[in-house]
């Protein structure tokens, strides 16, 4: 139990130092306004990226795979980021970014049918990066 408030405390305080860099940049630009919506939204993304992660990473011991389920949900949260932001077919407005939505649905399912096993998730993200490459051509 010590252990789990001493991770859940790692991840409190580096989601309150990433949401420290839109307040702060909001002080020297017009160019960042954020209201208090937009910081409870990114902090329950981020919230909810550290508990998956503390979930999923807690049923291996192996680096490598803790590693790249890792990398696997940053490279997830970016594409989400950008696409709610600035919108990557377009604007944020363009319909056609909501074809996104299927790489997080291929994620999501792959992971599941593969019960988080290390060979399937390889083939997950396999597919994952198939569904992003086609959502343009696709739009």
């Amino acid at each position: 139990m010590k252990n789990t408030a001493k991770r859940l405390g790692i991840w409190a305080t580096a989601i309150g130092l990433l949401l420290l860099i839109p307040l702060v940049a909001m002080q020297f630009t017009e160019e960042v306004n954020w209201d208090i919506t937009d910081f409870l939204i990114m902090g329950a993304v981020l919230f909810g990226i550290g508990l998956i992660y503390e979930l999923v990473a807690r049923r291996s011991q192996k680096t490598a795979y803790r590693v790249a389920f890792g990398v696997g949900l940053l490279g997830a949260f970016l594409l989400f980021w950008v696409n709610a932001a600035v919108g990557i077919i377009g604007s944020e407005n363009q319909p056609a970014n909501l074809l996104y939505g299927a790489v997080f649905a291929a994620g999501l399912i792959g992971s599941i049918i593969s019960r988080f096993k290390a060979g399937g998730m390889a083939i997950t993200l396999f597919v994952v990066a198939l569904v992003q490459l086609l959502v343009p051509v696709a739009a």
